[in-house]
């Protein structure tokens, strides 16, 4: 049997253990595991800073080496987001009544996990104490494979996870990390069909296509995140302006960032001229079409059908259009069903907006930097899911479930 076989099944096998336990017990094991996190911030970092001064040195981009940093208000962040999924339900056991049959059967639905859930993906230590902490409150087991660029700092943090499994008596491959990131390794764990119930990548848009191209396990996936703000001729300037550079300058290497810029033209006047003045105070750079470029300096002009990019940088695409369905069809034409933002003042405007637009989450004078996991009440993500089987949006405890009916009668035949 392979390294990686063995590793499914010791997963599998791992995850029937969470059957028996209450959510009690399944608090009292993530209140540790927050705690030791805490508790060895300075083990964190110390394994961090090396993998940071790797990255610097074979001169990774800016954006994967942002994901990649965990500072100490980071590592604070991890074990805050295990602290708040102690405190929300847990999903697991949830009944809820479909009906009674004419014949007196009685048919109900029941949250179960899913499994063992396999993430793939890329930098973001962060993710493992998230996956980690949301699964085993979910009832799942978890496999992590992380890419090479993080794989020192996820092994430290699954190790303190593991630690407190021990200490609670449970099998520590409910939070197991592949330990070699060898990419025939990532393959062999894609075709573990017997033991994996479901793969998460999280990552490029590169590592989206391979894994959901050659994955025999079924893949939910998360795409890009091409997010718009559409600022309507109802907005209040002053809130888009503020919404708009929280969106794009607050943290540019994050799927929640905003990449474009939608403009009714009535005014347009009025705030792009306050948007370039401010883009150049933050060296943003500005791809802009013919009708926006007059209130540009330096501003690359680009045609209409050249939208759609996830730059992860101070860049952006500036799009002003004639009126409202003019700005719903570029989100539709250019958007990545990642998360859209309407300011306006105008409540019907705000309404028809979020119904019409085609996004895993879709706001109202809202930073887009809100689209995340913590910031949703969710505790933490797994992931944000951009299609729509089984799930859309940020994945949280629920997310990670599934329902089996429970079907209840007294001794009734089917004629």
């Amino acid at each position: 049997m392979s390294i990686i076989t063995e590793l499914a099944k010791q997963a599998k096998q791992a995850a029937q253990t969470l059957a028996i336990l209450d959510e009690a017990e399944k608090n009292a094991v993530l209140k540790d595991m927050a705690a030791a996190i805490r508790g060895n911030k300075g083990t964190i970092k110390a394994v961090n800073e090396k993998e940071v001064a790797r990255a610097k040195e074979n001169n990774l981009d800016d954006a994967m080496i942002d994901r990649l940093i965990l500072d100490d208000a980071r590592i604070e962040s991890m074990a805050e987001g295990i602290e708040v999924i102690i405190s929300l339900d847990d999903p697991v056991g949830r009944e809820r009544v479909i009906g009674t049959r004419p014949n007196g059967i009685e048919i109900k639905k029941m949250r179960i996990p899913l499994g063992v859930v396999c993430m793939i993906y890329e930098a973001r230590p962060n993710v493992t104490a998230d996956a980690g902490a949301l699964c085993f409150k979910s009832g799942n087991g978890v496999i992590l494979r992380g890419g090479k660029e993080a794989l020192d700092t996820s092994l430290a943090i699954a190790g303190l996870m593991q630690d407190v499994l021990e200490k609670h008596n449970l099998p520590r491959a409910l939070v197991t990390v592949v330990p070699n990131p060898d990419r025939a390794l990532m393959q062999e764990l894609m075709e573990q069909r017997d033991y994996i119930d479901v793969i998460i990548p999280r990552g490029g848009e590169g590592l989206i296509n391979y894994v959901t191209e050659h994955s025999k396990v079924p893949v939910i996936q998360h795409f890009k995140g091409v997010c718009h703000l559409y600022v309507d001729k109802d907005a209040d300037l002053d809130k888009a302006l503020a919404i708009l550079l929280n969106g794009k300058t607050q943290r540019t290497g994050v799927c929640n960032a905003l990449e474009g810029l939608v403009v009714h033209q009535a005014i347009a006047g009025d705030f792009l001229p306050r948007v370039a003045e401010a883009f150049e105070q933050h060296k943003v750079t500005v791809h802009v079409n013919e009708k926006g470029a007059q209130y540009f300096n330096n501003a690359d002009v680009i045609s209409e059908d050249a939208y759609g990019e996830e730059y992860l940088g101070l860049e952006i695409a500036i799009r002003v259009v004639d009126d409202f369905a003019g700005a719903i069809s570029h989100i539709a034409d250019f958007g990545s069903n990642h998360t859209e933002v309407i300011c306006t003042e105008n409540e019907d405007s705000a309404k028809k907006f979020q119904r019409a637009v085609d996004a895993s989450v879709v706001m109202v004078n809202a930073s887009s930097r809100f689209s995340d996991g913590s910031q949703l009440g969710l505790g933490a993500e797994i992931g944000i899911a951009t299609t729509k089987l089984h799930a859309y949006g940020p994945m949280g405890l629920e997310s990670l479930t599934s329902e089996k009916y429970l079907v209840n009668g007294v001794g009734q035949i089917r004629e």
